[in-house]
């Protein structure tokens, strides 16, 4: 691979060697790392956090579908103390930025995990907006405006480093809660969540998942995501981490030209463990191929 190519970007004021991270939920650093030196990517981006330790919801929570899977895991996790003693120390071997997914059924919950975390090693927060709040009958933080707001600026009065707000798809105008979130202070946005999606199994006549609905992830739902990026694009100034259904180094390609300044892989990798590395060196043989040498080359070729 020709030396001339250099992939660098600085999201929010934090450079990455590389547009590439990890997906929150597909990504966990021990048995991720069996497959790949995880000092390749840009930065990884850790399964969501809480406060406290979350169960998650009964199973069956993941199915296969066409074009993709539906998952209902719940944001399992072992809460922030046990994040702090064991991801974090492992996370400290390896050369590349760390962001640290948080998730919460309030304002409180989201600030408490934040404020844990700020004098830790993590380079920047990733605030998972499509948990239900619990205060206000469950209606996701990400998909009123208003609400969306305020829980990004109560987390970025306290956060000491950079604010990443991930925004979920399943609203009628995400262009809308992308200018709440910059509004009230976000420093960037990844997009896009899953899609609300369900399965029935006609055999029993019963939902195939649990929770009979779940989050609808995988290479059918990238048309869609990459319509949002392009929309959301023009309508804030911060930067994009674009995600939903990335496979291949074209597919990054194309969510860098539609407006992100970089890209994460999430379902891909649950396929192909060693996803995100192999889409990274995709990417690197498309810039050659097109002579392209940074990644602003990729996004100033766009003519849409």
């Amino acid at each position: 691979m020709s030396s001339k190519l250099d992939l660098r970007v600085n999201i929010a004021g934090v450079e990455w060697k590389n547009p590439i991270t990890t997906a929150s939920g597909t990504f966990s650093p021990r048995e991720s790392s069996a497959f790949y030196d995880l000092s390749k990517l840009g930065a990884v981006t850790t399964k969501g956090v809480a406060n406290v330790p979350w169960s998650g919801n009964p199973t069956p929570r993941i199915a296969e579908t066409y074009g993709g899977m539906l998952n209902a895991v719940g944001l399992q996790n072992p809460g922030v103390e046990a994040y702090i003693q064991e991801e974090l120390p492992y996370l400290a071997n390896y050369d590349t930025r760390v962001i640290a997914n948080v998730a919460g059924h309030s304002v409180e919950e989201y600030c408490a995990v934040v404020e844990r975390l700020n004098d830790t090693a993590v380079d920047m927060f990733e605030v998972n907006i499509s948990c239900p709040n619990v205060k206000q009958g469950g209606i996701g933080f990400g998909t009123d405006s208003k609400q969306a707001g305020l829980v990004t600026k109560a987390v970025k009065a306290i956060a000491k480093k950079p604010v990443i707000i991930k925004l979920t798809p399943n609203v009628t105008d995400i262009a809308e809660i992308a200018k709440a979130v910059e509004a009230n202070g976000a420093d960037a946005i990844s997009m896009i969540n899953t899609l609300l999606g369900m399965r029935i199994d006609v055999r029993r006549g019963k939902p195939v998942l649990a929770n009979t609905t779940g989050g609808f992830s995988g290479p059918a739902v990238k048309p869609v995501a990459l319509r949002m990026v392009y929309q959301v694009r023009r309508a804030v100034q911060i930067p994009i981490i674009g995600l939903g259904g990335i496979s291949t180094g074209e597919d990054a390609a194309e969510f860098l030209m539609a407006g992100a300044d970089a890209v994460a892989v999430g379902t891909a990798a649950l396929v192909n463990p060693t996803a995100p590395v192999d889409i990274l060196e995709q990417l690197k043989g498309y810039m050659e191929e097109m002579d392209f040498a940074t990644v602003s080359d990729i996004k100033n070729a766009f003519q849409g």
